[in-house]
């Protein structure tokens, strides 16, 4: 879609902290985290919602979902990490993940996002500690 922001990252026509990336899926983080490593990972086929994708591209997606997941645990050393399929804020399916801890006091699902908003050394900083974590 012509005017999806996804679609433009996608493309490369925007620019993104990569943490992942294959044919069919990638992973960035999230410009305006609710937690530092706020993942957000999407189909690079475009649907609207997550529920629109074909089977094989959404088993694809969640696929990676956990393997994202699985490297935020270990980079910031977590057990828990969140997973929320919103998706009303981009016309583009996406799931978000998120480390989290049982005391981090932002209930089951963030309501603030971080303030002051990271700055883009920053998230370049993250996005390359979830790399090394994939690897």
């Amino acid at each position: 879609m012509e005017d999806c922001i996804f679609c433009k990252i996608i493309k490369g026509e925007i620019p993104s902290h990569k943490v992942y990336e294959d044919e069919n899926v990638l992973a960035f983080l999230d410009i305006n985290p609710f937690v530092v490593g706020h993942t957000l990972v999407i189909p690079k086929k475009h649907a609207k919602w997550v529920w629109d994708l074909e089977e094989p591209d959404y088993f694809a997606l969640m696929q990676k979902v956990k393997t994202v997941a699985e490297a935020l645990r270990k980079t910031f050393n977590t057990e828990w990490v969140g997973e929320g399929i919103i998706g009303v804020d981009v016309p583009h399916a996406h799931v978000q993940i998120m480390p989290r801890r049982a005391d981090d006091g932002l209930g089951g699902f963030p309501a603030q996002r971080l303030s002051p908003k990271p700055t883009d050394e920053e998230l370049n900083k993250v996005a390359e500690k979830i790399k090394v974590s994939l690897n």
